[in-house]
């Protein structure tokens, strides 16, 4: 316990300098207030904590038995009649205690912190909506895209809005200077006064029929639910297991969705279990690992073969995410693959280690 401890703390600063304070560093140039970022980071604990503990108990366990067998106190246990299971065992006791705790914190803790999260955010656009409006940046919503150029303070030099009408048809907006004003108009985010503003409008069949208008000023209201998606309805991060299981159940009786978009839900469904219960998978792979290879400098080589496995699991869970979402691809294999060949692989090597 005390080396997962220690590499738990390890991989916790990692993960949190790489997604919480470079968020913070971006929010703290638009001088939102220090006490606001503070809580953001707060509500950000849980998805850093759930990600840590599987490859804390990884590197952990792999530097942990290595020192063992360079110790030799696994080779005494073997020559007082022991078999490896009285070794096994208690590592996949630990890794399973471990799993169970991520797990809690996984499916309780991270949807409070997102709900938290997201609802200051909203609040911290609402106090100042150009936060939103990165400079020299493209922004994509559902059915729009942005085209931001430089920012000061409020004001943006150059923007190019690709949209639809009222009718249907493709509409380009391009303005020279903006001003962004704050709203008090309920759902509407923020409103765009553009200096000598341009508007095409067309058919995409028929693009020869088209219309063009020009205007000194232009007034444009960005609402809330062309930012956030989800005001409406409850984002899958939001939810618990239990519930989003009931959500995907309906969702698939409504049949409202693509199979696309399901798959999402459940991306997220099935994340919310491999994820924390990797610990267990590399637990089963710790053990076998340093033993083979921990009889000289067991620690060193834990910390290194531990980091390296770490980062293919990483790389692992983030493609198979990747192409669930834009290829459809199941999402029970996509986040369940890497713990079942990290387990095959823990099974194979203990295998080795029993026959030999």
């Amino acid at each position: 316990m005390l080396y997962f401890l220690i590499l738990f703390i390890f991989f916790f600063m990692v993960f949190f300098v790489n997604q919480i304070l470079l968020m913070a560093e971006d929010i703290l140039q638009k001088r939102v207030p220090v006490k606001d970022v503070l809580r953001l980071i707060a509500y950000s604990l849980p998805f850093i904590i759930a990600q840590s503990a599987p490859f804390a108990t990884l590197v952990g366990f792999l530097m942990c038995l290595g020192r063992m067998m360079t110790d030799n106190e696994i080779l005494v246990l073997r020559a007082s009649g022991k078999s490896f299971s009285v070794i096994l065992v208690p590592v996949l006791v630990l890794g399973l205690l471990i799993s169970l705790v991520s797990f809690f914190v996984n499916d309780y803790l991270l949807p409070l912190g997102t709900i938290s999260y997201n609802k200051l955010y909203r609040s911290i656009l609402l106090s100042d909506p150009s936060i939103e409006l990165e400079p020299n940046s493209v922004k994509r919503t559902d059915d729009t895209i942005l085209v931001i150029g430089q920012v000061d303070d409020s004001t943006i030099s150059d923007l190019v809005f690709f949209d639809k009408d009222s009718k249907g048809r493709q509409r380009i907006i391009i303005s020279g200077e903006t001003d962004v004003i704050n709203s008090e108009e309920p759902g509407v985010l923020m409103q765009l006064e553009m200096d000598s503003a341009k508007i095409m409008s067309f058919e995409k069949v028929n693009k020869k029929n088209y219309d063009v208008l020009s205007s000194g000023k232009t007034h444009m209201n960005i609402f809330m639910s062309s930012v956030f998606s989800s005001t409406s309805s409850t984002n899958p991060r939001e939810m618990t297991s239990y519930d989003l299981k009931k959500t995907i159940d309906r969702l698939v009786e409504e049949d409202v969705l693509s199979n696309m978009q399901i798959n999402m839900y459940k991306l997220e469904y099935y994340k919310k279990f491999s994820l924390p219960f990797g610990s267990v998978f590399f637990a089963l792979l710790a053990m076998p690992l340093a033993i083979i290879f921990g009889k000289h400098n067991g620690q060193t080589i834990g910390l290194i073969v531990g980091i390296f496995l770490c980062v293919f699991y990483w790389a692992a869970m983030i493609l198979g995410q990747t192409f669930g979402i834009r290829e459809g691809l199941s999402g029970f294999w996509t986040m369940w693959g890497p713990n079942f060949a990290v387990g095959i692989a823990g099974l194979l090597f203990y295998i080795k280690l029993v026959k030999k």
